[in-house]
């Protein structure tokens, strides 16, 4: 099984800000595992909050390749279970082989990833499409230019419920906001009875990542559900959220692929909380894997290649949230530069 790595620099078609960076450009790294006549792919963006570089992510894969090569015969699972002592330090990394490898196995079985797993399509959610911070006018041109059924809005300003108020003017869509660790336990607890008003659906981690005592203080006081993202990283993490969110939101760059986040989300549900699955502005091969989630979703955020410029692949299609999957077997992507 031979690896073939592949870095490129996505051109995003709008400065997305978030409450701690702005950037124009997603630095990217597509990941190829060729056996024989196949080829599976996966995908890991760089992201300098978790130190993540793409030099990084093809070091730490480049050293594998002899491991790598061995272990071609593995299930998913088993193979996950190889290389993460190796890129237990990287996970962005192990995500990116991760779910290279789901492709290829469910290619050689002939069948899509949803397909290989038994999950029901059937009742998929919708995605949301994401309004990142800038002045409120042209957040509003934005989401005019892409009418959209569910909005999920950065937040972490001096004018948030202000920015919401000015949206909620132009549409009925269903709103959810991402304050991105940007706010206070006191403000959280203030603006979730504005933003209830609003019509928005839930917030998603308004404290920072470890500030367990004051997530359990917004947990109980908020009059919208609490989703945790920056604090829920990796496998550990699930039960921790448990009784300080209402959900958690499963990134698969973060946790290592979708072989854990398969294994997070069921922990998740059994718990009784909020399962949800978001992008870190991938390509479409990134966002065909997240795709064959859906089923194990309450909500997904998967909108990342939409913000692209140019897309560098062919996968899933979305139009008004709805996801329709590609009629390739695997994750269902093909290269297209």
């Amino acid at each position: 099984m031979q690896l073939i790595l592949k870095p490129y620099n996505l051109k995003l078609r709008h400065t997305f800000t978030i409450s701690r960076e702005s950037y124009d450009i997603q630095p990217t790294l597509i990941i190829e595992l060729k056996d024989g006549d196949y080829s599976g792919y996966g995908e890991a963006t760089s992201n300098p909050y978790y130190n993540i570089t793409i030099p990084k992510m093809m070091d730490d894969l480049n050293s594998l390749k002899p491991l790598i090569k061995e272990n071609s015969l593995l299930t998913p699972e088993a193979f996950w279970d190889k290389m993460y002592p190796h890129l237990k330090h990287d996970m962005f990394a192990l995500c990116g082989l991760d779910l290279a490898f789901n492709d290829l196995f469910a290619k050689k079985q002939g069948k899509k990833l949803y397909e290989l797993w038994n999950y029901d399509i059937n009742k998929n959610p919708l995605t949301d499409y994401t309004i990142g911070i800038d002045s409120i006018e042209k957040m509003v041109a934005k989401m005019k230019e892409v009418p959209w059924p569910i909005y999920k809005i950065k937040l972490g300003t001096k004018e948030d419920i202000k920015i919401i108020e000015e949206l909620r003017k132009h549409t009925n869509a269903v709103f959810r906001v991402d304050a991105n660790c940007g706010w206070t336990v006191e403000e959280t607890i203030k603006n979730s009875v504005k933003l209830q008003n609003l019509g928005v659906e839930f917030i998603e981690q308004p404290l920072k990542a470890d500030e367990w005592d004051d997530h359990k203080e917004v947990y109980s006081k908020s009059v919208l559900p609490i989703i945790a993202d920056e604090s829920c990283q990796i496998e550990e993490d699930v039960l921790k959220c448990n009784n300080h969110f209402h959900g958690v939101n499963v990134k698969l760059v973060k946790c290592g692929g979708l072989t854990s986040a398969k294994r997070m989300l069921i922990e998740a549900k059994e718990l009784n909380m909020k399962t949800m699955v978001g992008c870190m502005t991938e390509s479409s091969v990134g966002i065909s894997a997240i795709a064959h989630l859906l089923p194990l979703l309450d909500y997904v955020d998967m909108d990342g290649a939409m913000l692209l410029a140019e897309d560098i692949a062919t996968g899933v299609t979305i139009k008004d949230g709805i996801i329709k999957y590609s009629d390739l077997n695997g994750t269902g992507i093909t290269l297209t530069t």
